[in-house]
């Protein structure tokens, strides 16, 4: 970003700070819009056009084991993740949609249920959105995370309402409070400030994985842990 505008001392700049443009995509070429056209069809024509050293580095395949191998090596170069698109699917301007998928690094926490917000549509009259709260050594209780209603099957739902009905606290008009026995594997992008939350801080794009029915409170992840996390 510090090369961006630069007016003096160019060639200084270019010593110092070296750029080097990497291609993922080609949406017109020679007079012609590409939006139409597939993935694979846009990336074939740029690979007709760009050095192979300015492509971004990309494998095509439905290997399971292959893709892990690929998205290990980004992981290990340093960036985020990566961009998985359909081969057939068009570009679509301000949106990816289900045909691109952006696959980063999963983490996980081992997390206590505070309380369940009741469903809507398909999941009416279960126990749906879950408080999240990580144990907090310091203060004594909990410290909430925020809330998840991801990543939970039909068997999932029937399961936790019916644990979380067993051990309710109190309830108002959508939200059932239970009592802090029942530990959750939740995975997560990472850890952002919020002020919704008492703690400061939430879990990103969160989502169940299972329950820890062979783990007690007492053994989920701290608050302490997660501070030290989102400093990382």
């Amino acid at each position: 970003m510090r090369r961006f505008g630069r007016k003096i001392d160019i060639e200084k700049q270019r010593a110092e700070l070296p750029l080097t443009p990497m291609w993922f995509d080609l949406l017109y070429c020679d007079d012609q819009p590409l939006i139409d056209h597939t993935q694979s069809e846009r990336f074939t024509i740029l690979r007709g056009l760009s050095p192979p050293d300015h492509l971004i580095p990309h494998i095509t395949t439905s290997n399971p084991e292959t893709a892990a191998g690929f998205l290990r090596t980004s992981l290990e170069s340093g960036h985020e993740g990566v961009m998985a698109k359909a081969p057939a699917s068009l570009y679509v301007a301000g949106g990816r949609g289900q045909t691109w998928l952006k696959i980063k690094k999963v983490h996980t926490l081992d997390l206590v249920i505070l309380a369940a917000e009741w469903g809507n549509g398909r999941r009416q009259g279960w126990l749906s959105n879950l408080h999240l709260g990580a144990r907090d050594t310091e203060n004594g209780g909990f410290a909430m995370l925020g809330k998840t209603f991801k990543g939970m099957t039909d068997e999932m739902l029937r399961w936790q309402t019916e644990q979380f009905l067993a051990i309710e606290t109190s309830r108002d008009s959508y939200t059932v409070y239970v009592e802090p026995k029942i530990v959750v594997e939740i995975a997560y992008s990472d850890i952002q400030t919020s002020p919704r939350y008492v703690s400061g801080l939430a879990l990103r794009f969160a989502r169940v994985k299972h329950y820890r029915t062979d783990k007690t409170p007492a053994e989920a992840d701290t608050f302490e842990t997660v501070k030290k996390l989102a400093s990382v």
